[in-house]
């Protein structure tokens, strides 16, 4: 079991195959917020998007380790900064 804890702001999130998916911005509930800087460009850019903290394989250093590669994390991907109802 990780401790996610350990997580903090400024970590990179990196998928099993240690691919870049995103930067910590924090934790928040039970998802990992991710920086808007690794937002997606289009209609999703500047929004903030979350990662399931149930995909956290490891905390090595300065990185997060996803149990799922960085093309299938990003699947769990979720918009933070939605307006409600949209």
């Amino acid at each position: 079991m990780v401790d996610v804890s350990q997580i903090r702001e400024h970590m990179e999130v990196i998928g099993a195959d240690g691919v870049h998916v995103g930067t910590v911005d924090r934790v928040d509930g039970d998802r990992i917020k991710l920086t808007r800087k690794d937002s997606c460009e289009g209609s999703h850019k500047g929004h903030h998007h979350t990662v399931p903290l149930a995909l956290v394989a490891d905390i090595e250093g300065d990185k997060v380790r996803l149990t799922a590669n960085a093309d299938v994390a990003v699947t769990f991907e979720e918009e933070a900064d939605r307006p409600a109802g949209a």
